[in-house]
């Protein structure tokens, strides 16, 4: 069996954002270019719920289906940087925002996950027939990395997509859970554990869910709740999530060209939890960078101007793939 390849990033960090908690905590609070306009769509999935689109208002060109990290969106710096250069390459791009991470909660218990990647086959199929022979490819970052990347494998040659990218994945969620249990890489826990933990109680004020509040309230961990939550979104417990839902274990049945773009000192994973080249597909390719923290990878010798090495590598991944 022919394997992909795994290749030096030439990214480098600059002087002036070093290491990986720079590289991961500042992205947010740089100023981006002006956000680029979207029109939103409410999508109606199989089950009764929804999710919302986010479409850029050109209506021609390749398009590309975009999926953001934990608790993120249309105004994601790293999401606005992808829209941006989808629209200045002459194409189109649509966000899904995963259940209840757009303008409305949800409808069902459930919300979101890792392993969501029925969510993005029913978009892939919606966009498919809605717009028959255009060209279609996918960009995934951290979580919705992570989902389009088991969507990929799970899907192997019946995808319509022709090639996509991915970012910072984390590819054991396991490794990742107890990986944020460590060091500072407990900030990243508690700050977006805080997001979680708030998204449950405003789902509780009007659903019943089988989450027992007093659990919640102790719950500090990932693993806390991911093992409350497993159960609604199909999975016995935490440790079954994890093992059915990481993207590592399907890299190898990918069958459409696709690029993986990921930081040895990423916070959120391990680096014995990086793919080896035996895991890989012969149509991937991880390009490993020595720095660039979780989803960062900002370099530039002036810090006043920025530049995103994300948008640079997404340039080159979609003229070759796009023209």
């Amino acid at each position: 069996m022919a394997h992909g390849e795994i290749i030096a990033s030439p990214f480098m960090s600059p002087w002036w954002l070093p290491e990986q908690h720079s590289q991961t905590l500042l992205p947010g609070f740089f100023a981006r270019r002006k956000p680029i306009a979207t029109t939103t769509e409410k999508l109606e999935l199989p089950d009764g719920d929804f999710v919302e689109l986010a479409w850029t208002t050109r209506q021609q060109g390749p398009l590309i289906a975009l999926f953001h990290g934990l608790e993120g969106g249309v105004n994601s710096g790293y999401i606005q940087g992808i829209l941006t250069t989808v629209a200045q390459l002459g194409g189109q791009a649509v966000l899904m925002h995963f259940r209840g991470c757009g303008k409305e909660p949800n409808r069902l218990a459930r919300w979101y996950h890792s392993g969501d990647s029925p969510d993005i086959a029913f978009l892939v199929e919606v966009i498919t027939k809605r717009f028959p022979g255009r060209p279609l490819g996918a960009f995934g970052v951290s979580l919705g990395g992570n989902a389009l990347l088991k969507y990929l494998g799970e899907q192997g040659d019946r995808t319509p997509l022709q090639a996509a990218m991915a970012v910072s994945i984390p590819f054991e969620l396991g490794t990742t859970a107890k990986r944020l249990t460590y060091g500072f890489s407990r900030v990243y826990q508690w700050y977006l554990s805080r997001l979680v933990k708030k998204k449950i109680r405003q789902k509780q004020k009007t659903l019943q869910l089988d989450i027992d509040p007093a659990l919640l309230k102790t719950a500090k961990t990932f693993y806390d709740i991911d093992n409350m939550a497993a159960q609604l979104h199909g999975f016995a417990n935490a440790e079954a999530y994890y093992a059915l839902a990481s993207a590592k274990q399907f890299l190898r049945y990918i069958e459409r060209p696709t690029w993986i773009l990921h930081s040895k000192n990423d916070p959120f994973l391990s680096p014995e939890a990086i793919p080896k080249v035996t895991d890989l597909a012969e149509q991937v390719t991880l390009e490993l960078a020595d720095s660039g923290g979780h989803a960062g990878f900002i370099y530039g010798k002036n810090p006043f101007q920025p530049r995103y090495w994300i948008d640079e590598r997404f340039r080159r991944f979609y003229r070759q793939h796009f023209g």
